[in-house]
């Protein structure tokens, strides 16, 4: 076979939009021809058999069998459209290409043309009167008749019954009334579906020729493909001229004089009643207030559960208002806790005080209550991976009631529960209540005081950790507002823990830890593994994307996002998505940080790039929807890896910073954010990277020296830069640039060195896994650093 040089031809043909395929397969068909290329598009890759496989002529004639292929399938579909470039860009050879156009429209086009033809010819008599032919038979050919009868009524049954382009000939009635045209007084007036001969020369000249579709003719085929008569329905056409589809009922109108008066419906309409058993299927909304709840059909359960939270929080004494002081109001709050199925598991009601009328150094003085940091829980999960230790779960029930006032607090009473004789009084708190703002405070200091009571250590990097070792075991306890995890060494001193606990406050054991924070914890064999694999999927559901193409890559590499000089697109919604992908991101997904960093710019005013970058993380997300972060008992080691992008975004001076600490296999801290400051070089941004890693790294040495079971002392915890420039620039005694923000921190890294904090070590840019917190990655380079990361399948 001989290569075949392209030869010029005036007369391509023009683009393959899906229509007409035969006239333009024919047309191409021809120019393929002129240009010698034909042969490609029936024959394969010639093969020779034995030992003329290597011979210099089959490898020649394979190369000019290769060469005219690619020719012509690139002719092919430089001939397509773009939309069918597109689809069938994928196909590899000519063969494969030309087979895959005719199977798609050269069979819809002999499918459409034989429905077209088969609909219009299918005509049927049906005659209102039978005539039968007298036929002697007996009994057995009768019995053989009627079974034929009733098998070819139970095929003509089963037949697809559509209406379009379908004539059916149907005998009219005898009956002497005949149908005929209405005369109407208005300029206009329906068709009346059948007329005598003589009233069409009314209309002569007023419709044309129309094809009407089922949805809008008035009459229907029945089972036995006879014409029914249909209610009544719009009428339309496509006009043979146009082609488009039009409002054809002006069509079918005749302007006549008379108008017709519609027939009134003489039923009389019946309102619907579901009767008593079936209101509360009618109410899905909760009581908004204390009257409300008592007067609905649930009133009954609505009552126990008012009752059951009086009798939880009777933390009051009726006394007179003292002079000058003012009470604050209350508000009921009713809700209905669902079971997963849907179906109502409990009703609650809790009693809130209206804690927005306090005035501060006259009603509370603080409100501050600290809560455990989402690093701090992963960081005891990865310490409880190491040591195989088990992680319990604990929940209080109406943690803030436990708190003690020190203010004087005084509140109306509360509804349903006024006493009799004394509607003058007020209720005077002794222990806190819902809705104040002190509240949170309160029950902070009465869990420390119970906790130190006992002989737990506070942690100082994070109060909400509690630590204590007896007889050589140790537990572990993190308190987040009213939910704590316990960890031990053994099942004994995690049942006392559990056990001094409900002595001092109504809890509620969940047994082993299953949710902490919305993040689910699993146990494996190797450890245990965070995933919020469950609430991906619901926000993929929510935003309407569980449904999207998979992608690879959290970001492009290539894209170069810049602000929005326009109007805004969504901005509501877009901030809706960027929180749920921040709580995704800051529990267990490092992935996606610096994509999430980096859209979170553009929150007040996103643009069409923006929110294609968006839906491109989510889509990612649905890809790594199975995925969590695998916590091990290897390496037992503590590191972190920094690194620095130099400025992405033409119109900003500011680079982006990241950093990512490793504990038992998988990520316990990670960040990426956007530097404060400007450098002037990349050596720069860098050491302000670093500078950001070691603040990090200080925090949690600081942490680990208040574990009893990690080993003292704390050794220096090694951080990995892939900048020798920045690592050269700490071991210099003193800073000789102008830059006064590097001078400080090149004080403070020093500083760390010197004390033993930590060090730090050199590490290429493709080992680094810190790299997708400053940048978009390709395919390999994300599933590689993700890995590194620990972020691993559920199998």
């Amino acid at each position: 076979m001989e290569q075949s040089g392209t030869k010029p031809h005036s007369e391509k043909p023009e683009k393959f939009k899906g229509g007409d395929f035969k006239r333009w397969q024919q047309k191409m068909l021809f120019y393929l021809t002129t240009l010698n290329l034909a042969n490609v598009l029936r024959e394969t890759v010639p093969t020779a058999d034995g030992e003329n496989i290597f011979s210099a002529k089959t490898l020649t004639a394979i190369d000019a069998w290769n060469h005219n292929d690619f020719l012509c399938r690139n002719y092919i579909l430089n001939a397509l459209d773009d939309s069918l470039y597109d689809v069938y860009v994928v196909c590899k050879t000519t063969k494969e290409l030309w087979e895959s156009l005719e199977k798609k429209y050269k069979t819809e086009d002999a499918g459409s043309k034989k429905f077209v033809v088969g609909k219009v010819l299918d005509y049927k008599m049906v005659d209102s009167k039978s005539v039968h032919k007298r036929k002697e038979m007996t009994l057995e050919d009768l019995i053989v008749r009627l079974r034929i009868e009733e098998d070819n009524r139970k095929n003509e049954k089963g037949l697809v019954l559509s209406m379009e382009a379908k004539a059916n000939v149907v005998e009219g009635s005898s009956s002497k009334q005949r149908p005929k045209f209405q005369k109407t007084k208005k300029k206009e007036k329906h068709f009346v579906p059948s007329a005598k001969a003589k009233d069409f020369k009314k209309i002569k000249g007023k419709s044309i020729n129309a094809i009407f579709f089922e949805d809008i003719f008035p009459y229907k085929i029945g089972k036995s493909n006879l014409l029914k008569k249909r209610l009544h329905d719009d009428v339309s056409e496509v006009n043979d001229e146009h082609r488009e589809l039009d409002d054809g009922s002006s069509l079918s109108r005749v302007q006549e004089e008379e108008e017709l008066e519609p027939r009134r419906s003489k039923r009389t309409k019946i309102r619907k009643d579901f009767g008593p058993d079936f209101v509360t299927l009618l109410i899905e909304t909760e009581p908004q207030s204390f009257k409300e709840a008592m007067y609905t059909p649930e009133a009954p359960f609505w009552k126990d559960a008012v009752n059951s939270e009086i009798d939880s929080i009777m933390q009051w004494e009726l006394v007179d208002l003292p002079p000058g002081n003012k009470p604050i109001g209350y508000k009921w709050i009713f809700k209905k806790k669902l079971k997963p199925d849907g179906t109502i598991d409990k009703y609650k009601a809790r009693l809130v005080a209206k804690g927005y009328r306090q005035k501060h150094g006259l009603d509370f003085f603080d409100t501050y209550s600290p809560v455990t940091r989402i690093t701090s829980i992963r960081l005891l999960i990865a310490i409880a991976a190491l040591h195989n230790m088990e992680i319990h779960q604990m929940d209080v029930k109406t943690a803030f009631l436990n708190g003690d006032l020190d203010e004087e607090i005084y509140m109306e009473q509360p509804e349903g529960f006024v006493v009799k004789g004394q509607e003058h009084k007020v209720c005077k708190l002794v222990k806190s209540l819902y809705g104040l703002k002190q509240a949170p405070k309160q029950w902070h200091e009465k869990f420390d005081h119970i906790m130190i009571t006992h002989g737990f250590k506070i942690n100082e990097c994070d109060k909400c950790v509690y630590t204590k070792t007896q007889n050589n075991a140790c537990v572990m306890l993190c308190l987040y507002v009213d939910d704590m995890l316990i960890m031990g060494t053994n099942k004994e001193i995690i049942n006392w823990t559990k056990k001094i606990l409900k002595s001092s406050f109504d809890m509620k054991d969940l047994g082993l830890a299953d949710v902490i924070l919305g993040v689910k914890i699993k146990r494996n064999q190797e450890g245990y593994i965070l995933t919020q694999s469950h609430y991906i999927e619901a926000t993929l559901r929510k935003y309407g994307h569980l449904e999207s193409k998979d992608a690879i890559t959290p970001f492009d590499a290539n894209s170069k996002l810049k602000k929005n000089r326009g109007d805004a697109i969504s901005q509501r919604e877009y901030s809706q998505v960027i929180g749920s992908l921040m709580y995704i991101m800051n529990c267990t997904r490092p992935d996606i940080a610096y994509s999430v960093s980096r859209l979170s710019r553009y929150t007040c005013n996103p643009g069409h790039d923006h929110w294609e970058a968006l839906i491109r993380v989510l889509r990612y997300l649905k890809h790594t929807m199975n995925y969590g972060l695998h916590y091990t008992r290897y390496p037992p080691v503590l590191e972190g890896f920094t690194d620095a992008n130099w400025i992405s975004d033409s119109n900003d001076t500011k680079s982006t910073s990241g950093y990512v600490f490793t504990l038992g296999g998988a990520a316990i801290s990670w960040k990426s954010s956007k530097q404060t400051c400007i450098a002037r070089s990349t050596m720069e941004l860098e050491f302000i990277a670093l500078d950001m890693a070691e603040g990090e790294a200080e925090w949690l040495r600081d942490f680990l020296e208040d574990v009893p079971i990690w080993p003292k002392p704390v050794t220096a915890i090694c951080i990995h830069c892939d900048s020798l420039a920045a690592q050269y620039r700490t071991k210099n005694s003193a800073y000789n640039g102008k830059s006064r923000q590097i001078r400080r921190r090149h004080n403070t890294i020093k500083q760390w060195l010197s004390s033993g904090v930590i060090s730090i070590d050199y590490v290429k840019s493709k080992d680094n896994i810190a790299d997708p917190l400053t940048k978009g990655l390709s395919r390999e380079q994300v599933k590689h650093t993700s890995r590194g990361m620990g972020l691993k399948p559920i199998e």
